[in-house]
């Protein structure tokens, strides 16, 4: 089984950055809702706890009890996260008078610290805070300060538990890849052997797992997303996958035709609907653009449905999409 890394997302802009720069160095990760930690998952080598758009201390701000992951993993907890670790075990955070928002430099940090292992002097971080640690704990131990932020840093005695109140993801920390390298490689002991190509294999060898002989239905956009999800699931399943393609007339021309033959070429059981006169009809003298998208929407599915119930024993409904919206489709407020 893949070991990974956990970022548990409590809003920032940057989540999805940390997730990449985890991966660019040769980790898996998932990012997964604040509050929607995988229990009992055995592969979870370590946690990362991203920013957010609120203030630890505003009655909407995403709080989580990590009273059952603190001990068990390793955590790095960053700006909002470390912020958040601080202030629920009886830190201060308080509002830093103006918004910090640029370029810092490491004034002092702890050489022989494992998280700044490799980092240089006077080393350029970048900041985003509009709050700031102004006391920690007693069993908590400042191991990095800024000109201006005297608690950029800490680590809890005794515990493999960290919080940065910059920002490691972000391009303008110099250092930052170093610093994330070594929380998931020297802290997690992740062994840095994953890649796109080790992710397609355990995704098949897990779609096989999990489907068996049962028959899958797919609906083909003829964009990259939902190709991709198809030719996992035929790499896994084969025959037993069924994929619509509708065509409604919005398509570049001969592209319905082209797109045909491309996924007769990548081996894929597709079904072509062309359906364009339906929707032209259905859109005739329609202007507004966010009623012609839901016309378009509707009618997708319309036939879509229509054609899956044409195939017998149809157990799964697959869906290809980016990762993104994987994200948004469980979103850090339950909606």
């Amino acid at each position: 089984m893949q070991e990974k890394i956990i970022i548990l997302d409590f809003g920032s802009q940057t989540t999805q950055l940390i997730g990449r720069r985890v991966r660019e160095l040769d980790t898996y990760c998932e990012i997964v809702p604040y509050n929607k930690f995988p229990k009992e998952d055995p592969t979870i080598k370590g946690v990362i706890l991203s920013g957010s758009p609120f203030s630890v201390y505003d009655k909407d701000a995403f709080k989580v009890d990590l009273s059952e992951i603190r001990g068990k993993y390793p955590i790095l907890g960053i700006c909002y996260g470390a912020q958040f670790m601080s202030y629920t075990n009886g830190g201060k955070v308080e509002p830093a008078g103006t918004r910090e928002y640029g370029r810092a430099h490491l004034a002092s940090f702890c050489k022989d610290n494992v998280l700044f292992k490799g980092v240089r002097d006077c080393s350029q971080v970048w900041m985003s805070h509009g709050d700031t640690i102004t006391a920690i704990p007693d069993n908590f131990k400042k191991i990095a300060s800024t000109d201006k932020v005297e608690i950029a840093a800490y680590q809890i005695e005794g515990e493999q538990v960290w919080g940065v109140q910059f920002h490691p993801e972000v391009f303008h920390s110099e250092d930052g890849t170093q610093i994330l390298k070594n929380f998931v490689v020297d802290v997690c002991s992740c062994k840095q052997d994953w890649s796109p190509a080790s992710f397609i294999e355990s995704t098949v060898a897990e779609l096989k797992a999990q489907l068996g002989d049962d028959k899958v239905v797919l609906g083909l956009s003829g964009g990259v997303d939902s190709s991709v999800a198809a030719v996992l699931l035929n790499k896994a399943i084969g025959k037993n996958l069924t994929c619509i393609f509708v065509d409604h007339g919005m398509l570049r021309k001969n592209e319905f035709k082209n797109v045909m033959a491309d996924y007769e070429c990548l081996g894929l059981n597709v079904i072509g609907v062309d359906a364009s006169e339906k929707f032209f009809n259905e859109l005739a003298g329609v202007t507004e653009p966010e009623r012609k998208r839901k016309i378009i929407g509707k009618g997708f599915i319309d036939v879509f449905d229509v054609e899956a119930h044409k195939i017998k024993d149809v157990k799964w409904l697959a869906q290809g999409t980016i990762y993104p919206d994987c994200i948004e489709s469980l979103s850090i407020t339950g909606t």
